[in-house]
Order: C-alpha cells, then structure tokens, then sequence
C-alpha cells in the first residue's frame, strides 16, 4: 500500500472536477465517495441530485468563516493511496476505513477531538483512492501537518497486515524522488518507457562511475547529450549543476532542467565531490600509476581488476567499519554501472536492471568514509576506459569471472543493510544480486563449458588424483563438489594450475576459506573462478594448449596419452610461461 501526499492546492473545484471527471486517459471508473467527515457529504458520482459545487462549498465552509489573513495561502490537502498489483481488491467499506484511518494518523480528523477538517475519500478505481481535505479545523485552528508523511506511512503497514497486502518495506528517506503522476503521463504521452527524471538519473549516475574531477564529469554529460547548467558563486566557484533533456519541454516550450540533488539525495555537486575527493588523482605519480589500460586486451583486464577488487572488498564489508562498509557498497554500484554499460548484449539487459535495482543499495543514514573504496572506483575507471568488451573469448570468460565475483560482493552488501536494518536496501541488493546470476549464466556457459569437456577427457588416474587432492584440501565440501556437473571444470583447472606452478591444495583451501560459498548455486563453478584469479590462469581457456598433464587424453585419438617425466617437466613450464 502506497500512500503518496501530493502538493498543496488553492482550488477545490479544481481536484474535485479531475477525481470525478473521465481522467486524462478516460482511466476513471465510477467516480464515488466511500467516506467523508461525517459520513453525509453529498456524492456527485451516485446521487444525481448531488452536485460537485455543493462537495465544495462544504468541504469549504470552515475555511470561509476565518478572516482572510488567516486563511492558508494553500488549503487543499490531497493524499493518494494505491494497492499493489497483486493485492486483492477492497471493497468500499475496506477504502472507507483505509481512508479514516489515514485522516487520523496524518492529523486531518481526529474523531476524539470532534474538531477535525473537512475531508472526502474518491474511489474512480479498483486499486486505489484519492482523499481530499481542507486545512482549517471546525473550530477555525489550523492542523498539526508536521511529519504527515511519515505517519500515513507507518498506517500504511499496519493496514498492510490487518487487510492481507503486499508489506512493503519502510523507508527511512534516503530513496531517490519518485516521479510525480504528471512525470509518467508526460511520458507516456511522449512515447517515453520512463520519464525524463528517471533517464537524467541514470545517465548522471553514469557519468559519475570512476571519474575523478568537475571538468571529467561534466564532459561525459555533455557527451551523453545532455543540457547542463551550472550554478555559480560570485568568486567563480562552482556550486551546483542542473540537467535537462534536450527533447523535455514545458508549455512555454523551454528545456525542463532537474538539480542534481533533486535526481537522487547523492547526485549533488557536493556528495559527488565526496567520491573523488579520496582519489589520489591530486598526486601526479599514483594518478600514471593508475592511468587505465586502452585497446587490445583492456575489457580484459579491466574485467580481471573488477573481479579483485570485488574479492577483497567483500571481506571489508563483512568485517570493515560501517561508513567504509557503506563507501565500498556505494563504489560497488559504479562497478555495476560501468559494467553494464561495457558488456556485450549477451548480459547487457540483466547487468543493467542489477545496477538499476542495487542503486537503492548504495545510499543508507549510514555515511561512506571515501578513499578506502578506491580499488574499487579505479576498477569502474577501468572498465569505461578498456571500452567494449566481446562475448566470447577472453573478454567473455573474464565478465563471467567478475560477475561471479560481483555476486558475492552484492549479496555482502544485501547482508550488511539487513543487518542495519535497512530493509528496502536490503531488498534491493538481493534483487540486484539475482539479476546478477542470471547474467553468470550466460556469461559462464561456454568457458565453463571448454573446461568441463577437459575435465571429461582426463584420464581416469589423473582424476582420481584430483578427486583425492580435493578431499584433502576441502574435507566438508568435497562430496558436494564431486555431484556438481563443474567438478570437471574444476578439476581442468586443478590441473592447470599445478602446471603452472602453483600448489592446487594450497590454492584450493585459501579460495575457499577466505570468501562465504553459502550463496553460490555451485561451489564448483566458484572454486574454478577463484583458482583462475588468483593463480592468473587465463579465463578463456580455449586457447590453451592441452597439454597431456591437464587433458590426460589425446583430443584427436581417445586414448590415453604417455609422457616421461622431462615431457611433463618442459610442458609444465611452457603452461606456466603461456599463463603467467
């Protein structure tokens, strides 16, 4: 249940007329009073004797018996009250209560007192109500408004429970402004699959990830098309930015312009200041040191650098500080979005609605301690900066590696807020994080696929002996590994790391000790992820030679394949030059 109070008008008639009219669209079905004041007041939609003229003037009434001075210059009160798609339809009696108890909660009526104002609920449809009041009490005082939206909003989640709703979670004000019902009109009208405060909020939000001055946020707006204004002050120093449309006018046929602050509570010059402000851009050395990587191979690497950044922020959100916890979940969605805005079109849909749903996520009362999350933000950098990433091939497999990665960093941060108490940020990371797997799955499918048929092919002594290695390294996860389908994988990438060098049961438990399995679908699929990061094995692994260590089977013959100890010994150390 949605309660929504809408600005203050001067014109009774006015919202009369709209709440018993046809609606801009001919959306209003029987217009008719389920309660009022006194449960009197005459119902133009039922009553044809009634009339709209006759509603007004009595809602009017204690507002023409004050003086002029005291009258306030806005006088109609007007909440709207909406059900969830999949609620149950009310019936009138059910909306005439919803409509008396939200009176009574905002400070409208107060039956005890008996000297409430004036005030009529409209139902013209199935799923919600409009109630309309005004702002002088019977006895000429004025209400109590102060903290009306929050009030109608707790009564929202009582009758949530008492009437069988959908229970929405509470907010505690740090959400982004909803548009209003004249925004989605505007653009429906226009053709528009969202409207123009949401479209700003998103490409400001973009331009944002991973930049590191005025001057680079700027250009990457201008460079999105958009109308910038910037607010001045008399010494030159820049205080604020407004954004616009080009295509978004008003009546008079001027650029509709949206601050910053107004997009979303972070989307202010100064919260944005607050990202780079811990950057070490100032610092001519660490700014070379981490100019980002462009052309051959960059989405690549940017991928990898995502993937580690992810890998160690997960553990400080699930042990740092509060306001670093929150500074790393907020650098998280600038991960996000700059991923989804490089990603082929085989993720691009779901990495988008992840970084669109975890956008809830990334503000809370809790505030970010800036500078910790800078591997994080560079990581972001990175990615804008390597440009485009392919589907297939390294480029594939390494979005599948940071994905994976990412999950798990989402699904920290859906922990963290849960455990704050931040319900609708919780809710929003675990969407985010669903999104999230769905993308794994069609960014993982082929890599994983090339190292399952590996593993496939190794020979039966060469896969007991990584059967035994594993039960050795991961005793209580081992039984569950070996039923997983990626266990093949895994195994390929067991032996390709021991190729390369490393040592697999050392490698093994550290990636799984260090990081919770909990949430993964397959551990196995994890594990082989984790190995081939830290062990800087290739993600893409189709290209690699198989050497008769890792396939154990000859590709061409089926049969087994033999090889003396200095066959081995040169194999292992051309996987181990090929893959470092």
């Amino acid at each position: 249940m949605i309660p929504r109070i809408q600005k203050r008008g001067q014109r009774t008639i006015g919202l009369l007329s709209y709440l018993y009219g046809p609606g801009k669209f001919e959306e209003h079905t029987d217009p008719h009073l389920v309660a009022s004041w006194d449960g009197n007041a005459p119902d133009p939609g039922r009553d044809p004797s009634a009339t709209l003229k006759q509603l007004q003037q009595l809602l009017d009434q204690p507002v023409a018996n004050v003086e002029q001075a005291d009258r306030p210059k806005k006088h109609v009160w007007h909440l709207s009250v909406r059900n969830a798609e999949e609620d149950r339809t009310l019936s009138d009696e059910e909306w005439g209560e919803v409509a008396r108890r939200m009176v009574a909660a905002a400070g409208i009526d107060d039956p005890e007192e008996g000297a409430g104002c004036r005030w009529a609920a409209v139902r013209h449809a199935d799923d919600h109500i409009h109630i309309i009041a005004t702002l002088v009490r019977e006895d000429g005082f004025k209400p109590d408004l102060d903290h009306d939206a929050a009030r109608v909003q707790a009564q929202a989640r009582a009758l949530e429970v008492e009437l069988g709703l959908r229970r929405l979670n509470k907010g505690d004000g740090t959400g982004a402004k909803r548009p209003t019902s004249a925004e989605r009109h505007k653009a429906e009208r226009q053709g528009r699959e969202r409207t123009a405060r949401e479209e700003l909020r998103e490409t400001v939000r973009r331009a944002v990830t991973g930049a590191r001055s005025d001057e680079e946020f700027f250009d990457r707006l201008a460079a999105a098309g958009l109308l910038i204004r910037k607010r001045a002050a008399p010494s030159g120093d820049l205080l604020g930015y407004k954004v616009a449309l080009p295509d978004d006018l008003n009546k008079d046929g001027e650029p509709v312009f949206y601050p910053g602050a107004r997009l979303a509570p972070d989307l202010s010059l100064p919260r944005i200041r607050e990202r780079w402000s811990g950057d070490a851009h100032d610092n001519p050395a660490a700014r070379q040191q981490q100019a980002p990587r462009t052309g051959p191979g960059a989405p690549a690497s940017a991928r990898r650098s995502t993937a580690s950044a992810a890998w160690q922020a997960v553990l400080v959100v699930e042990h740092g500080d509060d306001g670093v916890a929150a500074a790393h979940i907020a650098a998280a969605g600038e991960v996000l979005d700059a991923l989804a805005k490089t990603s082929a079109a085989l993720t691009r849909r779901e990495l988008r609605d992840a970084a669109a749903a975890f956008e809830r996520a990334t503000r809370s009362h809790v505030r970010a301690v800036r500078g910790h999350d800078r591997a994080l933000r560079q990581a972001a950098r990175d990615l804008v900066h390597g440009g485009p990433a392919l589907g297939r091939g390294e480029d594939g497999a390494t979005t599948a590696m940071a994905i994976d990665m990412l999950f798990f960093l989402i699904t920290a941060g859906a922990h963290w807020h849960a455990r704050k108490g931040h319900a609708q940020q919780a809710e929003a990371a675990a969407r985010a994080a669903e999104h999230l797997r769905t993308a794994y799955q069609a960014a993982a499918a082929q890599p994983l696929s090339v190292l399952y048929q590996r593993g496939r092919r190794m020979s039966r002594p060469m896969l007991q002996r990584q059967t035994v290695l594993l039960r050795e390294a991961l005793p209580e996860l081992a039984e569950q590994i070996l039923a997983e389908p990626g266990w093949y994988a895994l195994a390929a990438t067991i032996a390709e790391a021991k190729a390369a060098g490393h040592d697999p049961a050392a490698l093994l438990s550290d990636v799984a000790e260090r990081r919770e399995l909990g949430t993964a679908n397959s551990v196995s699929d994890v594990l082989v992820w984790r190995m081939r990061r830290t062990a800087d094995l290739p993600a893409d692994a189709s290209h690699v030679p198989e050497h008769s260590p890792v396939a154990g089977r000859s590709a061409t013959r089926g049969t087994t394949t033999k090889t003396s100890a200095a066959d081995r010994r040169r194999n292992g150390e051309e996987a181990s030059r090929k893959t470092r």
